[in-house]
């Protein structure tokens, strides 16, 4: 059955049975992933963190040839000075922690979850092949403002794979809030409605957790889709994403980055914003 037609079938169903309808916009959200197009290589339901420019190809693991795994297993990673990083997602899917670990790299974090459906199929390998190679990591959670609420994604994103153990190598979870992959940019909110459903979030994930979520995003996004708002600078680390020489502007009122997504070429890279103690800091909640 065409989906344009299931409200028309249900209000009509709903008249002859006395039935209570979910608002308009409930029928417009639950077709956001079914009517837009995608990006080519994007998996619809999904999304990677920085979806608009990540590499959507295995690139993180091991190449592999008709002779087997080429000498080099690494992708070309850009030169940044700091406390540096990666975040994968299931795109990448068997990652070689080792050389990335023998490449400086000292933190990564990896996609859980998307919505209230969708599960990293290799979280499990990626998240505790991380910690096998003495990487500190966390998990993110790509948000879908479209569809359920905050608190409900919050708790999806908790009991899979999401939460926090305080064991000095786990950093606390990530709200991934950004531009929609599959619709309109500010997923058919408006700015306070979406101000709203992130305070829902961040509130049932500490609640769940203990911590505070890190917020992932952009400058640009945060500013056409809250309105700029100032409501989680004090509470809330911030991902700044943002592929250049520097950091460029904050968005609100934070005054520095936690993490600083500086590239996306090959596979997703980072920085941390403190030296490597102050990392372990924030993985321990000291």
């Amino acid at each position: 059955m065409r989906a344009s037609r299931i409200p028309a079938l249900a209000l009509a169903l709903s008249v002859g049975l006395g039935l209570a309808l979910p608002p308009a916009s409930a029928w417009a959200h639950s077709s956001e992933l079914s009517r837009a197009p995608l990006r080519p290589g994007l998996e619809r339901g999904n999304a990677p963190m920085g979806w608009r420019g990540a590499s959507l190809a295995s690139a993180a693991g091991p190449r592999r040839g008709a002779a087997g795994v080429y000498p080099n297993s690494l992708p070309p990673l850009k030169p940044m000075t700091g406390v540096l990083g990666i975040d994968v997602a299931s795109y990448q899917k068997t990652v070689d922690w080792g050389a990335f670990a023998r490449a400086g790299r000292r933190f990564a974090y990896v996609k859980a979850t998307e919505g209230t459906s969708y599960r990293n199929p290799y979280f499990a390998s990626q998240y505790g092949g991380a910690a096998t190679a003495g990487l500190i990591r966390g998990a993110y959670h790509f948000a879908n403002p479209a569809g359920a609420s905050g608190k409900e994604q919050a708790d999806f994103f908790v009991s899979n794979g999401g939460g926090w153990r305080r064991d000095g190598r786990t950093l606390p979870g990530v709200l991934d809030i950004e531009y929609n992959p599959y619709g309109s940019t500010c997923y058919g909110l408006s700015q306070s409605a979406m101000v709203a459903w992130i305070a829902g979030f961040v509130r049932q994930y500490k609640q769940r957790s203990g911590r505070d979520a890190v917020i992932y995003t952009t400058t640009d996004w945060w500013t056409r889709c809250t309105g700029n708002t100032t409501a989680f600078a004090r509470t809330n680390p911030l991902w700044i994403a943002r592929y250049a020489s520097a950091p460029g502007t904050l968005p609100g009122t934070w005054r520095y980055y936690t993490f600083w997504q500086y590239s996306s070429t090959a596979i997703d890279q980072d920085k941390f914003s403190g030296r490597y103690a102050r990392l372990r800091v924030l993985a321990s909640n000291a």
